[in-house]
């Protein structure tokens, strides 16, 4: 009979007793195959892996199939089929990381462990994996061990590690020494600020459903999460549709590469997310609400379920409204609002088929808003000032401030909030960027301003973000920087439609001949044309924005592409490969039946 072991044991367990414990994960989630999520995260936990056996046993416990359940433990990165080591070792791999220099940590782990990344040891004491983003790019090169993260590190941080690890020193206890910090750079006026608690719920409690929406749509309060929908006409239209349920989501997914202001609010501004939530409920007239927490900010769970905990029992949530946390598992789609209401219901985060918008029909059918961390506080605090005062700050279009999370080659990273209509020139100077040359504005998806765009302003009516500046100084690639992004997209494409799961990887192919020489001036056409397919027949917001690394440097750093682009003189193409095309020949000769080439052996 197969033996397991349950995580931090070194006691194996026999079939029968780890099918009681399985059982015992599925009852205490109500054997709920909407709870999905949350069963895999204790079944991943207590064994490191997510079996066949486990998830057959899992799905004849919920009611569901083992296809379903296999489903959701492939798509999601946290999930594995493989047993993994009793300390998982996710390093962060995004540009402003690898810039940083993640690659010398990298290798420090791997000599140190004598596994290479995507490997486990033997004995099972380590994996080593890479991933996206864990919103530490202010502090980067930075890693995630089991649900701990640690910052700021170098090779010889990565040497100590393993060797405290191994000595079996608590990882808590070594984690004291690379400690996440929340870098608020500067606070303004409506977020950040010493706020009073609960005014804006108290005042709300006062108001009708109808007049809370007014409010808020007379504040001109759009959206923080990037898109930059109006809040007040999203409430309005879930509050208008006819249905007996309706359901409040925070996404707390905050996925973006170089995004990392959310995970301040949710550290230091827990109560006022809650509260704006439950001014929300009031508002649609709904019951339930999630907060869904990216996987990698796990280590915020306690603090936010004790917040919550203390205001369910002051009666702050009211007699009817409920919040109750949801943990991903690694998966950037699920900062897709419909993608994110998908894995809440015990399903892979694929985006949904609009219409109809989850305001008509979003969690289980029913009408479902969904704002981000930072929308939610801004809600509270228009409730406890008013409209007027929050219209006062920013501009016509923009109301209010912004939180953003600044990285790269600057001196001071951080989150700054500053009011809408910001140019970059003062954020340079705020951050006290050096010598740069470039800067993402608003995460991969949005766009790579070069110096002669500098003037611009960070605001709907120039240049809308989510959040996330990345600042690039002159001794930075920007190729590689594009290439990079494109690499993110591939990687974190859902595989639902053609152009995304496929037009990425062409862009990222031809991007890669250019940084290598090898491009024609055709390859640029080809660029422009691809992308703009992509972006009209993908089926998401990730496809629709994925092309503009590409796009966005190809307009702002012509000369760039210029100078890597060539001809030869004589016509040739400078990207012909002769050898390439050789083996390519031979290959296809290979395969012809009626061609003989006696240097291939026979099969």
């Amino acid at each position: 009979m197969a033996t397991y072991e349950v995580q931090n044991s070194n006691t194996p367990l026999n079939g029968r007793v780890r099918e009681q414990i399985l059982e015992e994960i599925c009852t205490n989630f109500d054997n709920d195959k909407h709870r999905l999520m949350d069963i895999l995260i204790e079944t991943q936990r207590r064994f490191r892996t997510i079996d066949s056996h486990a998830m057959a046993f899992i799905a004849k416990q919920i009611g569901s199939t083992r296809i379903e359940v296999e489903g959701l433990v492939s798509f999601y990165a946290f999930f594995s089929d493989q047993p993994k080591g009793k300390f998982t070792i996710r390093l962060c791999d995004d540009i402003i990381d690898r810039f940083a220099g993640s690659k010398k940590v990298a290798q420090a782990f791997e000599d140190e462990l004598g596994i290479t990344f995507g490997e486990t040891c033997e004995d099972g004491s380590f994996s080593l994996d890479y991933t996206p983003c864990i919103g530490m790019s202010d502090q980067a090169p930075a890693a995630m061990i089991n649900d701990v993260v640690l910052t700021h590190l170098n090779a010889d941080d990565a040497r100590k590690i393993i060797h405290a690890l191994r000595e079996d020193q608590p990882l808590i206890d070594i984690a004291r020494n690379y400690s996440v910090q929340n870098n608020i750079r500067q606070s303004g006026d409506i977020l950040l600020k010493d706020v009073a608690q609960n005014k804006g719920l108290e005042k709300a409690l006062k108001l009708s459903p109808a007049d809370i929406i007014d409010i808020i749509k007379k504040s001109g309060l759009r959206g923080c999460g990037g898109a930059g929908f109006p809040t007040g006409q999203k409430w309005q239209f879930a509050a208008q549709t006819d249905a007996p349920k309706r359901y409040v989501f925070c996404n707390a997914d905050e996925g973006e590469p170089g995004t990392f202001k959310d995970r301040v609010l949710l550290t230091k501004r827990a109560n006022l997310l809650f509260e704006g939530m439950t001014i929300a409920a009031r508002a649609i007239g709904a019951d339930e609400g999630i907060l869904y927490l990216r996987g990698e900010y796990e280590y915020l769970l306690s603090p936010l379920t004790e917040t919550l905990q203390r205001r369910r029992d002051k009666g702050l949530l009211g007699k009817s409204f409920d919040i109750r946390i949801q943990l991903g598992a690694g998966a950037y789609i699920c900062g897709e609002e419909s993608a994110l209401i998908s894995s809440c219901e015990g399903l892979p985060g694929v985006p949904k088929t609009r219409p109809p918008f989850p305001v008509q029909s979003g969690y289980l059918g029913f009408p479902t808003i969904v704002n981000n961390v930072e929308t939610f506080c801004h809600v509270a605090r228009i409730l406890d000032q008013g409209s007027d005062w929050f219209k006062a700050i920013g501009t016509e279009q923009s109301p209010g401030t912004k939180l953003l999370s600044i990285s790269g080659d600057c001196e001071f990273p951080g989150v700054y909030e500053t009011p809408y209509g910001l140019s970059l020139n003062e954020l340079i100077k705020l951050a006290g960027g050096q010598d740069i040359a470039a800067i993402q504005v608003g995460g991969p998806s949005g766009e790579l301003v070069g110096r002669n765009g500098f003037e611009r302003r960070l605001c709907f009516e120039d240049l809308p973000t989510g959040g996330s500046i990345m600042m690039f100084s002159t001794k930075r690639n920007i190729i590689e920087i594009v290439d990079y992004f494109l690499e993110f997209f591939v990687d974190e494409s859902c595989g639902f439609c053609t152009p995304c799961r496929v037009g990425n990887v062409f862009l990222k192919e031809r991007i890669e001949k250019i940084r290598t020489g090898k491009a024609v001036p055709e390859d640029i056409d080809y660029l422009k044309e691809l992308s703009n397919t992509i972006m009209k027949t993908s089926r998401c917001g990730l496809g629709q924005t994925s092309p503009n690394p590409v796009l966005s440097s190809l307009k702002n750093f012509p000369l760039i592409y210029a100078a890597l682009v060539k001809e030869n003189e004589d016509g040739f193409k400078t990207n012909f490969d002769i050898q390439n095309a050789l083996e390519e020949s031979r290959r296809l000769a290979k395969h012809r039946s009626y061609i003989y080439d006696p240097d291939f052996e026979q099969e």
